[in-house]
């Protein structure tokens, strides 16, 4: 018997739909004639992915603008007179904590439906099961927009990172990191994985190493010696006035200017749901991987922006990146100010990395979306090649071309390019992460309906649904404000504005034109298909074998 026979007989037992088989054994899917996608995301893969494959320009280089913009601190009065009868916080790390608390509420929403579903397209095929085809239309696209304009941000980033050395033409390092991206990710999901393990440990090694060193420098443990403690707290202050408004008033939008930036850096934790599709023993590994997702929120941006808060005033010179000249980010600045001299290139050099591994996630994430919409009929038929091994390679081709709008940096600037980059896939990604909790709203109504047991399911939060529909309504509502800054006096910016709410503008839009094309009404709770693919997936589920040492269960745990 051959092995390809082997393995037919093997899925036929386990009651896996293979009809046929291409060469090499590897399944196809019956509607498309095309071989299904491979799934070769091992364990520590997904649980890095999780933990640290999208930390990038975000946290450590959009922080910039965030400082800037709200200071150390950014509320009301109100706020203020109770936080000053509790331990010190800073503004910068409030708008991370607000939006940290919608992130965990998104993330816990959508690991009860995908782990229960593991299924390629993620929350987007979930959209049409739960709510209607046209939902999942919307979802699709607006995802797909908010990953492949994601994309080019990263390598315009990438670039800015980089002027900290060499004044040459952005355009040679935007083509380098360009390359390396696109090469990972023809290479096939698991060297995506490999890849992105290797760069997510750097990305994790670095942020705890610079929260550590944070801590020694503000202590004046640095060469010069110098006890920062809560200095700039006092001077330039604890606030940043925003645009000169005084008082509450003023505090309060310095604030909340920071929330967009915000959303910006937590955006792609979602990204486990459509590595789903590609990861092994799904019902094991994505639990296990959600319930990290507070590691990354506490430990790498919470105390993270803490550490920025108290190392460097929101007035200094580096953190405008409009300029195009700030070449490091808020960390590097930090260290330049203590008087380490080989340091910045080296922590510059580790963030660097973290651009190019942001960059692959987009590149995959964009090419699985644009996939799933292909899969289902929301896309050209084009995009759902694949390769005798499962690749979508049309799909990536036509993605990575979207990388080229990071050459508008040549000209603009790669800093100016990216605030404008980073603004439209923060309003697109939170509107991706209110129609997941609005799916997970639907989700919990039709498992309520069907008088199905969510306390059986692989995870499940004893927060739903109020984790759901608190995430839906924050996620709208700083949307809806995300340019509010262009509607103050004489601070009319038409890039700001199209940038800000175009998404939004398009998600309604690509909705009631699917509506009205589709004509399928919402589905009743009653008649949720909760039934299809479950065969396939628990024919997936195995047992991880016993560690056989210490060493061995500390991995396992770990991973």
């Amino acid at each position: 018997m051959s092995v390809s026979d082997s393995k037919v007989m093997d899925a036929t037992e386990k009651n896996v739909d293979t009809e046929s088989l291409k060469q090499g054994g590897n399944p196809i899917d019956k509607s498309t004639g095309e071989v299904k996608l491979v799934r070769q995301l091992k364990n520590r893969h997904v649980a890095m992915i999780s933990i640290g494959g999208v930390i990038g320009t975000g946290l450590f280089l959009g922080t910039a603008t965030g400082l800037r913009n709200g200071g150390p601190l950014g509320m009301t009065d109100f706020l203020w007179e109770i936080l000053t009868y509790l331990p010190v916080t800073t503004g910068l790390l409030l708008g991370y904590i607000v939006m940290g608390t919608i992130c965990y509420s998104v993330m816990v929403s959508l690991g009860e439906m995908i782990a229960y579903l593991p299924i390629p397209g993620g929350h987007i095929r979930l959209a049409e099961r739960f709510i209607n085809p046209a939902f999942s239309f919307t979802m699709g696209w607006n995802y797909w927009y908010n990953w492949v304009i994601i994309l080019p941000a990263e390598l315009s980033a990438a670039a800015v990172l980089i002027g900290f050395w060499s004044d040459i033409n952005p355009a040679v390092w935007i083509t380098i990191t360009m390359v390396i991206t696109i090469t990972i990710n023809f290479l096939g999901a698991g060297a995506y994985g490999e890849a992105e393990f290797f760069f997510a440990s750097i990305k994790v090694i670095t942020i705890v190493g610079l929260i550590i060193l944070g801590i020694v420098l503000d202590l004046g443990g640095g060469p010069n010696h110098d006890r920062i403690g809560f200095r700039y707290w006092k001077n330039p202050g604890a606030f940043a006035q925003f645009s000169d408004i005084p008082g509450a008033k003023g505090r309060f939008l310095g604030w909340w200017a920071v929330e967009t930036q915000a959303a910006f850096s937590f955006i792609g934790t979602e990204i486990v749901a459509i590595a789903a599709g590609e990861a092994k023993n799904p019902r094991r590994n994505i639990p296990k991987a959600i319930r990290r997702v507070y590691v990354r929120i506490c430990l790498f941006y919470i105390l993270g922006t803490f550490i920025i808060g108290l190392l460097v005033p929101y007035t200094s010179d580096g953190l405008d990146l409009a300029s195009g000249t700030a070449a490091s980010s808020p960390f590097v600045i930090a260290i330049e100010n203590a008087g380490i001299k080989a340091l910045p290139s080296i922590i510059n050099a580790c963030l660097l990395t973290a651009a190019w591994s942001a960059a692959t996630s987009d590149l995959y994430t964009s090419s699985r979306a644009l996939y799933g919409l292909a899969s289902v009929g929301n896309a050209p038929r084009v995009f759902i090649k694949t390769s005798k091994n499962g690749l979508p390679y049309a799909s990536l081709v036509f993605c990575s071309l979207f990388a080229l709008l990071s050459y508008m940096g040549v000209n603009s600037g790669s800093g100016k390019v990216f605030g404008w980059l980073a603004n439209m896939t923060a309003v697109a990604g939170l509107l991706t992460w209110f129609g997941i909790s609005c799916t997970y709203i639907r989700f919990y109504q039709g498992m309520k309906a069907q008088g199905i047991d969510r306390s059986k399911l692989p995870f499940s939060s004893k927060l739903q649904p109020y984790a759901a529909w608190y995430a839906a309504i924050f996620c709208f509502l700083v949307c809806l404000f995300s340019g509010w800054q262009v509607f103050l006096k004489d601070k009319w910016a038409s890039d700001t504005f199209v940038t800000n709410y175009l998404p939004l503008a398009l998600f309604p839009l690509l909705y009631t034109t699917a509506r009205i094309v589709t004509r399928v009404p919402m589905i009743k709770p009653e008649e949720m298909d909760f039934v299809t693919n479950i065969a396939e997936i628990e024919a997936e589920v195995y047992d991880e074998p016993p560690p056989r040492n210490m060493l061995e269960a500390f991995w396992q745990w770990l991973m």
